[in-house]
């Protein structure tokens, strides 16, 4: 009758941690595929972004975020000055969107 109660127990006790592990193991891999499918990807496309703003130097064409297109004539700190046709316009650097190249008008 002891090792009967004991036996029920040790099983309530194993199926506690079991059920706190089972509640967690989930969490954890919804916790990592969140990672993977959304931090990771984002973190590339600014990594990328950042890289090809560092590399736009006077002379480059651009196109803003507003869709506004111009040409780099001077680069001050955190900020460009571009020519839009006869007038200039001060963006910052984050509100550049991509720059323009010769090789893609050709294709």
């Amino acid at each position: 009758m002891f090792s009967i109660a004991m036996t029920l127990v040790f099983a309530q006790e194993s199926t506690d941690g079991g059920g706190l592990i089972a509640f967690l193991f989930p969490l954890v891999i919804l916790g990592g595929l969140f990672y993977v499918l959304l931090i990771l990807p984002q973190r590339r496309r600014q990594r990328r972004m950042d890289q090809m703003r560092s590399e736009i130097g006077v002379g480059d064409e651009v196109r803003t975020i507003g869709g506004i297109i111009g040409t780099v004539v001077r680069e001050d700190g955190d900020e460009f000055t571009i020519d839009i046709g006869g007038q200039t316009m001060r963006v910052v650097k984050r509100a550049v969107a991509e720059r323009l190249s010769d090789d893609e008008d050709d294709s």
